[in-house]
């Protein structure tokens, strides 16, 4: 990193966002499971991004070790991206308060109650919405910024684009609180146009998968950005919630099955699951009734929910595409090359600047 030169920011880029969380860029890479570990936020961090740890396929003891490794590299701001159905969150935000962790992201909707916990305590609360009326649901019970994610976005993702999503957001909320974008972008246009639209700044998941930083095997990578921009699909057959993926033939064989055929799969996972992050079967259960709960979902698609996460390490840690799944934005098919987390993160705001001035 030492030969890269990070451009200082046009004033339009140093946002609320910036003065919230006290980075110099206005890039959020986002907590993606198997992928946003320690390597990628120390990364982020030092390249003046906030970076997020994935703390939804760890357990307590392996996220304090992530969190005190990226602590151990740099005293930059960064957060952890938490499920709010899982029976140890109080322990996990413990363990961010006890670290000095800046941001508590979160990629469903957080009770009010452990909302005014981690303000309380001098977090940053910042949920994933997808709809107009989930961001001023969440404002109103006192976050202090939301991601905005599109349909384009990967992973769970809703179904407004966020050429929509994000100026409807930001007219709904964004006088009281700072709204980051996600769900398509790769550039420094694109973070400019973001800003254009009325957000604080963007985020970006699979731009920082696609890097050098990140841990995905090479041969998956390949296979991203070999992936055309119509490569990818949204799919409800993977864990009962949509989910953007790339549109392999597991893929195309989920598709074309029932809830039912899949549910032997579904139980090998949730057991696979259980095995991974030391759960009990009891906390499982609790788990599964919040989610149904939180998320208005049939027992079917609890039952289901197991399948995402042990799919998609079979994708991405293992390299085994033939029985996992790649989560994916639709911004992969315009993503050619494997630049470092730095390279990056100073392209797009150099890109940006160039593009403000441009515009006069």
């Amino acid at each position: 990193m030492s030969d890269i030169v990070f451009p200082e920011p046009h004033p339009a880029l140093q946002t609320r966002f910036c003065d919230l969380v006290g980075v110099r860029y206005p890039i959020v890479q986002t907590g993606m499971g198997w992928v946003a570990g320690s390597s990628l936020v120390i990364a982020t961090a030092k390249a003046g991004g906030l970076g997020i740890l994935a703390s939804a396929t760890m357990t307590l003891e392996q996220l304090t070790e992530q969190i005190a490794e990226v602590r151990s590299e740099t005293d930059a701001p960064f957060g952890v991206n938490m499920r709010t159905d899982v029976a140890d969150v109080e322990d996990r935000i413990a363990a961010m308060l006890d670290a000095g962790v800046k941001v508590a992201s979160f990629a469903q909707a957080p009770r009010p109650d452990l909302v005014a916990y981690c303000r309380d305590k001098g977090l940053v609360v910042m949920p994933t919405v997808g709809a107009r009326r989930h961001a001023e649901k969440m404002a109103g019970i006192g976050v202090s910024a939301v991601i905005a994610q599109g349909a384009e976005g990967g992973g769970h993702t809703g179904v407004v684009p966020t050429s929509l999503l994000t100026p409807d957001v930001a007219q709904a909320v964004g006088e009281q609180i700072p709204v980051i974008s996600a769900g398509g972008w790769s550039s420094g246009a694109g973070l400019v146009a973001a800003i254009a639209l009325g957000a604080d700044g963007i985020a970006m998941g699979t731009r920082f998968l696609l890097t050098t930083d990140s841990r995905v095997p090479e041969e998956v990578k390949a296979q991203y950005l070999a992936t055309p921009v119509t490569g990818t699909v949204v799919s409800t057959r993977i864990d009962g919630a949509p989910q953007r993926v790339i549109r392999t033939e597991l893929v195309e064989h989920l598709e074309g099955s029932s809830w039912l055929s899949n549910l032997p799969r579904s139980l090998r996972s949730a057991h696979q699951f259980r095995k991974e992050t030391g759960d009990s079967l009891l906390s499982l259960a609790k788990e599964g009734t919040a989610m149904k709960k939180g998320n208005e979902l049939t027992w079917p698609q609890v039952v289901m929910a197991a399948n995402a996460p042990v799919m998609t390490k079979a994708g991405l840690v293992d390299g085994r595409t033939d029985v996992g799944v790649l989560p994916t934005g639709q911004v992969t098919g315009v993503i050619t090359e494997l630049p470092s987390v730095a390279e990056l993160i100073a392209r797009i705001i150099t890109e940006a600047n160039v593009t403000l001035a441009r515009l006069g």
